[in-house]
């Protein structure tokens, strides 16, 4: 009972950050109370850190690519680009911001539309001088968990929801395609209509004009299609991500900097290392967690009722867990839920289901994932707050249909 209290007040102080403190010292804290207090012995603990390194490595390419395409202008000439091709329209523009939220979202991760996308997007804005930017603010948030399961690289949660055993991407692609369509396409239909009144009281310039991208702004850009292409292929052939990502990541960013001649401290600083501490200290206390047998009673319980009916269980799981990830957060949700998952070898309905509730369930809160925090974040440097309550009235209309609708079309398609 211990381990589990400590795990749900340190999940508690990621997800509201007392005393303004970052969420990665709740996780290590939590993380090292349950070594310190002999509930989970350090070699097992060290066992837990470790099962994170695909997604450590994973995380820690997509932020240096992330960064270097931000400091080079890529970002903001894509969002820029799209602004003049709106030709005055807010309606257009609101289109053209959601179609390179996916692209990226889909190609980059959930994260990286977070964390990338919303200054770029704000820059936009205030260049279009729109009278209100959340309209299209909201899109960075709303599309980075919609769009998080088109590819297996969209969403960290996917590689902790399936570990060693991501489907290689002939069989994601076929599985995900129209759950993925759906999803978008739901979660774009209800944002439209919320925000008609304030798109159709709107009124932006008609001249932008488009920063020239610059060389290395371009082999940022390069670097991001070729790092998607061997993504790909590694997804093809059922290999980790993890490793391909890192590589493809330092690399570019490297070859940017010598380019540019460039000291690589500012890239280095500018990324928000602190996710990988907070991952490592979640893991750590899932590792906990399995111990005190949580786990695998969860595991029993899904795999008695996937034997009962499989389509029950996905249609219940899949909804479950989407609501649970917005008190839990969906990284801890979802490690939890991967290992049941992994432990109880239910059918790939289930466990496809379960990880479109934890890539989709987190648009209803701004607790629910960790790329709605991190968009959180970004909007307080551009001087924009969003309540809690004005998420939540948002994500109730938005969440559900798109979440019901991915599943059915899962679920009916296979």
């Amino acid at each position: 009972m211990w381990t589990w209290g400590i795990a749900a007040l340190a999940t508690a102080g990621v997800i509201i950050r007392p005393f303004g403190w970052p969420e990665f010292i709740w996780a290590v804290a939590g993380a090292a109370l349950l070594v310190v207090a002999g509930l989970l012995p350090w070699h097992d603990a060290l066992a837990g850190i470790g099962k994170g390194t695909d997604v450590y490595l994973f995380l820690t390419g997509m932020m240096l690519l992330s960064e270097i395409a931000r400091e080079e202008g890529l970002f903001d000439w894509l969002a820029a680009l799209a602004t003049k091709r709106a030709n005055g329209s807010p309606q257009k523009l609101f289109l053209l911001i959601y179609l390179v939220g996916t692209v990226v979202t889909a190609f980059l991760s959930n994260d990286a539309a977070a964390v990338v996308l919303t200054p770029a997007v704000a820059a936009a804005v205030k260049t279009a001088k729109a009278k209100d930017p959340l309209p299209y603010l909201f899109i960075c948030a709303f599309i980075a968990n919609a769009a998080s399961f088109v590819l297996p690289i969209s969403n960290p949660a996917n590689l902790v929801i399936y570990g060693a055993h991501m489907p290689p991407l002939l069989e994601w692609l076929p599985r995900f395609a129209i759950p993925s369509v759906l999803s978008i396409a739901a979660t774009y239909a209800v944002l439209r209509l919320t925000q008609n009144g304030m798109l159709k009281a709107d009124a932006i310039e008609t001249e932008v004009d488009v920063p020239e991208l610059k060389g290395t702004g371009k082999l940022a850009g390069a670097g991001i299609v070729l790092t998607a292409v061997a993504l790909l292929v590694s997804s093809a052939f059922d290999i980790q991500l993890g490793l391909p990502t890192a590589v493809c990541g330092i690399a570019t960013a490297a070859i940017v900097l010598v380019v540019k001649r460039a000291n690589p401290w500012s890239t280095v600083k500018g990324i928000s290392w602190a996710v990988l501490p907070l991952v490592a200290g979640l893991f750590v206390m899932v590792e906990a967690l399995d111990k005190t047998g949580l786990i695998r009673m969860i595991a029993d319980a899904l795999h008695r009722a996937a034997q009962a009916s499989a389509v029950e269980t996905a249609w219940g799981a899949g909804v479950l867990i989407a609501f649970l990830c917005n008190i839990l957060n969906n990284l801890p949700a979802g490690l939890i839920a991967g290992s049941a998952v992994q432990g109880a070898h239910v059918s790939d309905q289930v466990t496809s289901a379960i990880l479109i509730g934890v890539d989709l369930g987190p648009n209803l809160s701004v607790t629910g994932s960790l790329a709605t925090i991190l968009w959180l974040t970004a909007l307080k440097r551009e001087g924009v707050s969003v309540g809690a309550g004005q998420f939540l009235k948002l994500g109730v209309l938005v969440m559900p249909p798109a979440l019901l609708l991915a599943i059915a079309g899962l679920v009916l398609l296979h």
